[in-house]
C-alpha cells in the first residue's frame, strides 16, 4: 500500500512573486477531492495538503528523504513507499515544487558525493504526478508531455503507470525551468521590444551583442515553440539532455526599385547550456510562464534525467 500526499498551493503558498496572477488558481478545487478518492478505491493511503509557504512545501517533501548518510546529505529514498502528486493549474506552480525538490536534494559543491552522476548537481528527484487544475489549458507541460489529465486518469499513472525520467534546466538565479523561457519583453501594444545582447550555446553564438533581438526562446519542452505566430523551437525534447535556443532578428532588406522590407531571420542552436548577457539594461523574460527581469549575465544548463513524472502505462501492443 503507498502512502499518497495529493499538494496544493494556497494564494502565497510557493506561489508569492513566483506564481503572478494564480490567486484565483492556487486553491484546491474539486478535481483534489475526486482524485483523493480514486486513489483510496486503488488501497492507497491519501492526504491533500494545501501549502502556503515554502517551508510547508518541504514539510510535505521530507517525507520522501533516505535513511542518514555518512556524508550527512539528504538524499532521496528511491525505495519510498510514498508518492506524490501536485495539483497545478499554471507551470509555474509547479516548478515551486520541483524548485523546492532542487534546493533539498542538490548537494553544495563542496560536499559533492561520489555517487552523483558527473553531468548534474542533483540525484534523481522523486517522481510526481500532475493533476492539472485548468481544464481549458491545452499548451501547458502536462499536455505537452501527454500526462493524464482527469483525476481518474491521473490515480491510475500514479498508481499502475510508469516513470518518465526529464531533463531539468536549472539556472544561476537558484532555480528551476521545467519547460522554457522567453527572453524579451514587449510593449503597451503586445509589440517586441528590441534588444540586444550577446547569447551563446556551448561555443556557438548566436548574436554578439550588436544584433537588435525581437525574442529568445530557450526550451526544454515545447510550449515556447511559437512567439506571436512565428516558429521558433524546432523540435523542444525533454529527454535529449540539450537545451534548444533560438533567436529571433529582424533583418532589413532593401531593394534597388523597391521599398526596402524587414524579414526576421531565426538562429537556432542546441547544447548543454545557454547564457544571455543584457547589453542595453534590465531585460525582461518569462520563465515556465513566471515573470522576471536581469541586468546580468543569465544562465541556463541541463540536468539529463533529473526529475520524473508518473506516466500512463504504455499500451501492450498485439
Amino acid at each position: 500500500m503507498y502512502d499518497v500526499v495529493v499538494l496544493s498551493l494556497a494564494e502565497g503558498g510557493g506561489c508569492g512573486s513566483s506564481c503572478s496572477g494564480c490567486e484565483s488558481a492556487c486553491s484546491p478545487r474539486t478535481p483534489v477531492l475526486v482524485l483523493a478518492d480514486a486513489l483510496r478505491e486503488r488501497n492507497a493511503r491519501v492526504e491533500t495538503v494545501v501549502a502556503s509557504s515554502d517551508a510547508e512545501i518541504d514539510a510535505v517533501l521530507e517525507r520522501f528523504d533516505g535513511g542518514p548518510r555518512p556524508d550527512g546529505l539528504a538524499w532521496p529514498d528511491p525505495e519510498s513507499k510514498h508518492r506524490l502528486v501536485v495539483a497545478a493549474a499554471t507551470d509555474g506552480q509547479l516548478r515551486a515544487v520541483v524548485r523546492r525538490l532542487v534546493r533539498r536534494y542538490a548537494p553544495p559543491p563542496s560536499k559533492r558525493p561520489a555517487d552523483l552522476p558527473a553531468n548534474r548537481t542533483v540525484p534523481d528527484l522523486p517522481p510526481l504526478a500532475v493533476l492539472p487544475l485548468d481544464p481549458s489549458a491545452t499548451g501547458d507541460l502536462a499536455a505537452q508531455l501527454g500526462l493524464p489529465r482527469t483525476p481518474q486518469e491521473v490515480a491510475e499513472a500514479v498508481m499502475g503507470g510508469t516513470v518518465r525520467r526529464l531533463d531539468l534546466l536549472r539556472n544561476d538565479g537558484g532555480s528551476v525551468t521545467i519547460d522554457g523561457a522567453l527572453v524579451g519583453g514587449s510593449d503597451d501594444d503586445g509589440r517586441a521590444v528590441p534588444w540586444r545582447g550577446r547569447i551563446e550555446v556551448d561555443d556557438a553564438v548566436l548574436s554578439d551583442g550588436t544584433d537588435r533581438i525581437l525574442a529568445c526562446a530557450i526550451g526544454n519542452a515545447g510550449g515556447y515553440a511559437v512567439v506571436d505566430g512565428l516558429p521558433l523551437l524546432s523540435d523542444g525534447d525533454p529527454t535529449d539532455g540539450r537545451v534548444e535556443v533560438a533567436v529571433a532578428i529582424p533583418v532589413v532588406k532593401r531593394g534597388r526599385f523597391r521599398p526596402s522590407r524587414v524579414r526576421v531571420e531565426v538562429r537556432r542552436a542546441r547544447g548543454r547550456a545557454v547564457s544571455v548577457l543584457p547589453r542595453d539594461g534590465e531585460l525582461q523574460f518569462l520563465d515556465d510562464g513566471v515573470g522576471g527581469s536581469t541586468t546580468r549575465k543569465r544562465s541556463w544548463w541541463t540536468e539529463p534525467g533529473a526529475w520524473a513524472v508518473y506516466a500512463p502505462r504504455p499500451a501492450v501492443q498485439g
